[in-house]
């Protein structure tokens, strides 16, 4: 096995090097073309003296250009930041001064966040558009740059990427990952996924600064010889025309995107004949929503799990095995998961505990934050912070975050077991349950819904539907209905935001009370 990224990308474009790496409805890019402009990046950079162990942004969207410079960074004996396109100039300066950027790669259309937050940076030296022409330098120059190829000497252990957690729960950590890391990871994906190379094309709607698009939309097709095919947004009618138009095989997606697309007319489905089976991750999907899916589309999907700090895969359901409703399948090639109590001791089969993680995709730790990278770990285990539990074949079964459960009257509620429950319900089409402090009960179970188009919010429908199914300290004992629900860039639903809506409102209630 290569120690570097950057030597196993060179292998792969030697390997297949006429072959796709990246698809688009009307042009390729070749393995030989993606690894060419990805050396010209890195001897740019060398040459602008970045050093081994900088820390590089980008901030850019899908596209074969995120690639190449993403690559190029690797290269370079550098470490890529990757920026979040959808956060405000405030966050997007907290991270790349937490990472002590010193140069940055953007895309033109993001030209005036990134005045307003490079002006906060004291590290960076330099930026680089993402364009053919325009401000300098930009990537046309550094694609024609005739400098040496770049050779640095990079290790398994060298930082490669640092990834800032999604913050839903506070504020951003940085995950640093290293090159071993990435290399196991996406090794284990293409084994557990069967992934065929020169066979294979998949379509990554998913932004790729976001770990489970990068490693597994990006990083794995790259390593193991297959294409992939970057759709600039989602767009439930875009996504369509591209999987026809490049005959994508697999696809990557979030709950909440297969629930937008499970709702295409019948002309729009058969569309997607080319599709082998979908993967879902990032956050949990409603069993509901993934029979109704496979209904209609006729491919199955297999739901996964794992945190950034895991590179992040760490469990899939398998392509041609057991698939179980509800479960985020078995432990992915070098992966290891126990799940343990609050003394790190192992807990019998299907009981509930906390998922812990270890193997070679385990990250390095956290970005200059010690003392959050010991309370990370129990031992060589990283605590990922979800609690569930494995069947007695193996298989793991998310029930919520350790900081989502709701205790009414000192009873465990899990929020996802509740939101199983609303999603059955015909007029549900989304739905989060949070936990909102209770003078009487400690906590008590709060759902907050969208309902599908044409229905009229109900509660008292609602509350005797969950009756039905759910225990008295399980029922949800208020209902919000929303034209939306807050969700981050990948789709993952913000309970954080939730919270504070209900906070916001309380607080109304209480001022208007005594007014």
């Amino acid at each position: 096995m290569t120690n570097s990224l950057g030597e196993a990308l060179r292998a792969t474009a030697r390997r297949y090097a006429d072959a796709p790496a990246v698809r688009f409805p009307d042009r390729v890019v070749s393995f030989a073309a993606m690894d060419a402009q990805s050396e010209r990046i890195a001897a740019y950079l060398v040459g602008r003296g970045v050093e081994k162990g900088d820390r590089i942004a980008l901030y850019c969207p899908n596209s074969d250009a995120f690639a190449a410079i993403y690559t190029g960074i690797l290269k370079a004996g550098a470490v890529v930041v990757p920026l979040n396109l959808l956060q405000t100039p405030g966050e997007l300066a907290f991270v790349a001064n937490d990472a002590g950027i010193r140069g940055l790669f953007y895309y033109p259309l993001f030209a005036q966040q990134v005045a307003a937050f490079t002006a906060q940076l004291p590290s960076l030296e330099f930026k680089v558009v993402i364009a053919n022409e325009g401000e300098s330098p930009n990537l046309r120059d550094v694609l024609t740059n005739t400098a040496p190829i770049a050779s640095v000497a990079v290790e398994a252990e060298d930082a490669a990427a640092i990834l800032y957690t999604s913050g839903t729960t506070g504020r951003p950590k940085g995950a640093v990952l290293s090159h071993r890391n990435l290399l196991a990871n996406t090794n284990s994906v293409a084994h557990v996924l069967e992934m065929q190379p020169g066979k294979e094309t998949l379509l990554l709607v998913l932004p790729m600064f976001h770990a489970f698009a990068a490693t597994v939309g990006m990083l794995t097709p790259l390593l193991q010889g297959f294409s992939f095919a970057p759709v600039p947004r989602f767009d439930p009618q875009l996504v369509t025309d591209w999987v026809e138009a490049t005959g994508a095989t697999i696809f990557l997606g979030v709950p909440s995107m297969y629930g937008v697309l499970s709702r295409l007319p019948e002309e729009q489905v058969a569309r997607w004949r080319s599709v082998r089976f979908g993967v879902a991750g990032g956050a949990a999907m409603p069993v509901e929503l993934i029979g109704r899916f496979e209904q209609r589309f006729g491919f199955p999907i297999l739901e996964g799990d794992g945190p950034t700090e895991c590179s992040p895969v760490t469990c899939v359901n398998p392509v041609n095995g057991v698939r179980k409703p509800g479960s985020v399948g078995l432990e992915v090639l070098d992966v290891e998961i126990a799940i343990m109590d609050e003394d790190a001791r192992r807990v019998p089969a299907g009981e509930i505990g906390e998922i812990c993680v270890r193997g070679p995709n385990v990250m390095k730790g956290y970005w200059n934050l010690l003392q959050e990278t010991a309370g990370a770990f129990f031992g060589d285990w990283l605590r990922t912070g979800d609690l569930g539990y494995k069947d007695e074949d193996g298989y793991i079964f998310m029930v919520d975050r350790v900081k989502d459960m709701v205790i009414v009257n000192g009873m465990n509620v899990y929020p996802r077991m509740i939101e199983e429950v609303l999603y059955r319900h015909p007029a549900v089409l989304e739905a989060a349950v949070v936990g909102e402090p209770n003078e009487s009960h400690g906590e008590i179970p709060v759902a907050h819904l969208v309902l599908k188009e044409g229905e009229t919010p109900d509660s008292a429908g609602l509350r005797n539907f969950c009756r039905e199914h759910l225990a008295q300290y399980q029922m949800p004992r208020k209902f919000f209905f929303r034209d939306a629900l807050p969700k981050n860039a990948t789709g993952k639903i913000l309970k954080r935001e939730l919270r504070k809506m209900g906070e916001l409102e309380r607080g109304i209630d209480s001022r208007q009370a005594s007014d």
